[in-house]
């Protein structure tokens, strides 16, 4: 899908997302590092705001990969290290960075798709991720087959199935190994847009269709608002209606979600070391600056021997996708 420039402009019916903040949104200490490995992946997901895929070439350095392995072991305030991409299995880095982080004591996060498992070469994965007990969270937009083969590809629903069956055989989705799903909306296909369903009702939902059916256990679910970036982006402006989407999340904004929206604790880095507020604001190349201004790479927290070198996070309108409701977040509500 191709559009216009000219169509990405909000005009004055969307008032811009600093304006409905009360002040400038400011960082709290740096304890999530989320790492987009690269843009890789055996999936081409319609909502996928990475633009991944297949045919994608683009993942970390050997170089960038030291320098993030050097932050880990570097700073004891990091609690979490969150790995995506792509499918981040599958980008280079990313079993020397899940074991230095692990070996440091940090929780380790892998987003993964579940269906990389079946690829060749990636089959011992269930028993790699257990072994170094990181915690996965995989995509699952629905917990029936149709819509989820219609998001992300004829017979993913399946193989994620099968790949939730080989965790739980490995002691997934029990106390010590968790593994969390998470729910994505269809992209609208007309002005009929609504708001995720509430979290706590929609996983119960969830684990006793799939259990009664599959007999698959996990332990959360989160329900995360499809952004207007990336392909869901191209696909609401080919629909016409980006403006009119953007303008419903506004509308929705729910002030009670900034205190805890992600980016306050989080820095987002790319395949190339390059620092952002989020992982949509990397997608959206909104780069995170110094106070004066200067982006930040991975190189630069190294040589400043800190991590809290940011004085404001940068903000866009589509930000109104994390506020809207109960909020969004890679963890999911917020409220």
């Amino acid at each position: 899908m191709v559009y216009s420039p000219k169509r990405d402009r909000t005009t004055d019916a969307v008032i811009p997302f600093s304006q409905k903040l009360a002040a400038p949104l400011v960082k709290t200490a740096i304890t999530v590092l989320q790492i987009n490995l690269g843009k890789r992946c055996n999936l081409a997901c319609t909502h996928c705001h990475v633009e991944a895929g297949p045919k994608r070439t683009e993942e970390l350095s050997p170089l960038i990969c030291e320098q993030l392995i050097a932050v880990i072991q570097r700073f004891p305030q990091l609690e979490t290290v969150d790995l995506t991409g792509g499918a981040p299995e599958m980008n280079y880095g990313f079993r020397p960075v899940v074991e230095a982080a692990r070996q440091m004591g940090k929780e380790v996060i892998v987003r993964s798709n579940l269906t990389i498992f079946w690829e060749p070469g990636y089959e011992d994965l269930p028993e790699y991720f257990a072994r170094q007990q990181v915690r996965v969270v995989a995509s699952l937009p629905c917990y029936l087959e149709d819509n989820v083969d219609k998001q992300r590809g004829a017979g993913v629903y399946d193989a994620s199935i099968r790949a939730i069956q080989r965790l739980n055989q490995l002691g997934y989705g029990g106390e010590s190994l968790q593994l969390d799903l998470v729910y994505n909306p269809p992209v609208p296909r007309n002005t009929n847009f609504a708001l995720t369903p509430d979290q706590v009702k929609l996983e119960q939902d969830y684990k006793e269709f799939l259990w009664n059916n599959f007999e698959v256990r996990f332990n959360r679910l989160f329900t995360i608002t499809n952004l207007p970036i990336g392909r869901t982006k191209d696909y609401l402006h080919f629909r016409e209606l980006y403006v009119p989407y953007l303008k419903f999340l506004e509308t929705a904004h729910n002030p009670d979600t900034v205190p805890n929206l992600m980016c306050r604790n989080q820095l987002s880095v790319d395949y190339l070391g390059n620092i952002y507020d989020c992982d949509f604001n990397q997608m959206e190349n909104l780069a995170a600056t110094t106070a004066a201004g200067q982006p930040l790479t991975v190189q630069q927290l190294l040589d400043a021997n800190s991590l809290d070198l940011i004085a404001e996070i940068k903000t866009a309108n589509y930000c109104y996708g994390c506020t809207a409701g109960t909020g969004s977040s890679c963890g999911g509500s917020l409220v």
